[in-house]
């Protein structure tokens, strides 16, 4: 106990001595209330040199070592350590220059007000062991010159006395100010606690929303078109077939929608499925195939061996392009190829001119295809171009580096 002790008072004694400046306390509100602190200083500063002056016996030196003790005071605003320390340099030096200020005493009024200040505005930053070693520190010039100067030592006992007072009304206050300040840091980490809560409310909300409407209908979907060759009679087999796929789909989109929910529900695990890689592009160009797209497919014959970003990356861009033709152009031919080259994929998706107009459905709003590709390329660090070709058709393509990625 009395090793710790003795180290926290070492640490406490050098922080005061060469520690770095402490955290202040308080903020400045706007950029005017620290100009206006810092003239204020300004001001009082100059007052005490003038109340120096004036106290001062014409002696020679005398003004000269009357300036350190006071001019550090304008530090005090940002740097009170600094000043502080530098005040208390003074404080043991001025006395060795013959000088008589009033009283006697070794210091005029304007330096140990100067000092005060610059004490309580460093003190107040400080914690309680600091605080009382400057308090100590501050002693230490005060009863050594005063001990050899005046034989009358009430109004040095006195001064001590009050000074202590002041120490300890210094520590009051500080303790206060951190308090205030930690009690700040805490509401405003409650209020950002709160406004993520609210947002992971909201997106439960979405998510229950697109489990109770969106969910059902394409449940609805799945299991009308799995029904529709016992409901329907003399159905042809392709007709089967194109309701087989639409089943197909529909349980796929389900199944999307489902992990999608897992990620927005923030009290519920996401779903572990594995993510389609660029193995998958053949089983996508063939769903686009049926569901009527000419879409031609060329790529290398190890799709898998890439990380599995890139893989994710490139299938939801092939994705979303297919979608994006047929929609935009239904019947246009499409191609599809992917290669690898210089530690990077190349991806292209073009589809040509050709096609016959999509018809209108409603009043259609910008989608936020092209800008989920750009993402979702940057944060490979890759390039992608999307734009229509001058003699018709529509191309993206993309390159995505396979170095840094898993």
């Amino acid at each position: 106990m009395a090793h710790a002790a003795v180290q926290r008072a070492w640490r406490g004694l050098v922080q005061v001595l060469t520690g770095p400046e402490p955290p202040p306390v308080w903020r400045w509100r706007s950029s005017e209330e620290r100009r206006a602190a810092y003239a204020v200083l300004g001001a009082v500063t100059f007052l005490l040199c003038a109340a120096n002056l004036v106290g001062a016996l014409a002696r020679p030196g005398q003004l000269l070592v009357a300036l350190p003790a006071v001019a550090p005071l304008p530090l005090a605003a940002r740097y009170p350590m600094l000043a502080w320390r530098i005040g208390w340099l003074a404080l043991l030096l001025v006395p060795l220059v013959p000088a008589g200020w009033w009283g006697g005493w070794p210091w005029g009024p304007g330096q140990i007000l100067a000092m005060l200040g610059a004490f309580f505005l460093a003190g107040v930053r400080q914690q309680r062991a600091e605080l009382w070693w400057m308090w100590a520190l501050s002693l230490i010039p005060w009863l050594l010159w005063l001990s050899v100067d005046i034989p009358n030592w009430h109004g040095p006992a006195g001064s001590v006395v009050v000074f202590t007072a002041a120490v300890i009304a210094v520590d009051s206050v500080g303790s206060r100010l951190r308090a205030q300040r930690s009690l700040a840091t805490q509401t405003e980490r409650a209020e950002a606690e709160r406004a993520r809560r609210a947002v992971l409310e909201e997106r439960t909300r979405i998510a229950r929303e697109l489990h109770d409407v969106v969910a059902h209908h394409m449940s609805l979907i799945a299991v009308r078109a799995e029904t529709a060759p016992y409901r329907l009679t003399g159905l042809p087999e392709s007709a089967q077939a194109e309701f087989s796929s639409l089943s197909e789909v529909a349980r796929e989109a389900l199944a999307e929608m489902r992990r999608l929910l897992g990620v927005l529900r923030y009290d519920q695990p996401a779903a572990l499925a594995p993510q389609p890689q660029l193995a998958d592009l053949p089983a996508l160009v063939d769903a686009a195939r049926q569901a009527g797209a000419p879409v031609e497919f060329s790529a290398p014959t190890a799709l898998g061996q890439v990380p599995a970003g890139v893989g994710v990356c490139a299938y939801r861009i092939v994705q979303e392009s297919l979608s994006n033709a047929s929609q935009h152009a239904p019947g246009a031919p499409i191609t599809v190829s992917v290669d690898q080259d210089r530690g990077a994929v190349l991806l292209r998706v073009a589809n040509g001119p050709g096609g016959h107009p999509a018809p209108p459905v409603g009043e259609r709003r910008p989608g936020h295809g092209l800008t989920g590709m750009h993402e979702r390329v940057a944060l490979l660090g890759g390039s992608l171009t999307a734009g229509p070709e001058p003699g018709g058709g529509f191309v993206v393509s993309a390159v995505l580096p396979l170095g840094g990625t898993s």
